[in-house]
C-alpha cells in the first residue's frame, strides 16, 4: 500500500510541505509507504476542454503533469494540500485537480475507491471554503474520506510556522492515522 501527499504550494519546504509531511509520518507510522510530491517549480497548465482525455487516458498538453498524474493513479491513499490564496487552492493545485479528475474521471473512474483527503494552511483566513473546495474533488472522483479531530487546517503564513498551531499539528497527525486505518480496512 502507498499514500502519496501532494503539496500545491508553489513555495518549496514551506507551511504546505510541513503540515504534509506530519501526516505522511503518521500514516508511515503505520506501515504504508509514503512520499511527498510538491508541486513546486513545477509547469502545471490549466485545462483547455480539448477533451481528448474523454477519449483516451492522456492529455496532451506538453508540461509536468504526467508523472505526477501516473503517481496519483498508482496510490492507494492521497492528499491533497494547499495554502489559501485568495480563499481559494492554489492555481498549481487547482490545474492539477482538474486535469488529473478529467483524465481519470468519465467512464475510467480511476480514482474510485482510493482513500484521501484534504488539508490546508492559511495566515488567517479561507481554510474552511478551501477545505471544501478540495473536498468536492474527492467526493466526485470517489474517494473513502476519513475525518479528523478538526476539520484538515492549520495556521501559519512564515515557512515553518504551522509548527506553533499545536492544534492543526493533532489534526493533520489524526487524519493521516485514520487514512491509515481506512486504507487498511478497505485492503483486508
Amino acid at each position: 500500500m502507498k499514500a502519496i501527499g501532494i503539496a500545491g504550494s508553489p513555495r518549496k519546504n514551506g507551511n504546505t510541505e510541513i503540515l504534509t509531511r506530519h501526516s505522511l509520518k503518521a500514516i508511515e507510522e503505520e506501515g504504508i509507504e509514503t512520499e511527498l510530491i510538491s508541486l513546486a517549480g513545477l509547469d502545471i497548465k490549466p485545462c483547455n476542454a480539448c477533451m481528448v482525455c474523454k477519449k483516451e487516458e492522456r492529455c496532451p498538453l506538453d508540461d509536468d503533469l504526467w508523472p505526477v498524474y501516473i503517481k496519483m493513479k498508482e496510490a492507494d491513499a492521497i492528499i491533497l494540500a494547499s495554502p489559501v490564496y485568495f480563499g481559494s487552492a492554489t492555481a498549481l493545485m487547482k490545474a492539477l485537480m482538474e486535469r488529473a479528475g478529467y483524465i481519470a474521471g468519465g467512464s475510467r473512474r480511476l480514482f474510485e475507491g482510493k482513500v484521501g483527503g484534504p488539508l490546508v494552511v492559511a495566515r488567517r483566513a479561507g481554510q474552511n471554503f478551501t477545505f471544501a473546495q478540495l473536498l468536492y474533488w474527492f467526493h466526485i472522483a470517489g474517494f473513502f474520506m476519513p475525518g479528523s479531530t478538526y476539520w484538515n487546517i492549520a495556521f501559519g503564513r512564515e515557512k515553518g510556522e504551522v509548527e506553533k498551531d499545536e492544534e492543526g499539528l493533532t489534526t493533520a497527525w489524526n487524519f493521516g492515522k485514520n487514512i491509515a486505518f481506512l486504507l487498511k480496512k478497505l485492503k483486508a
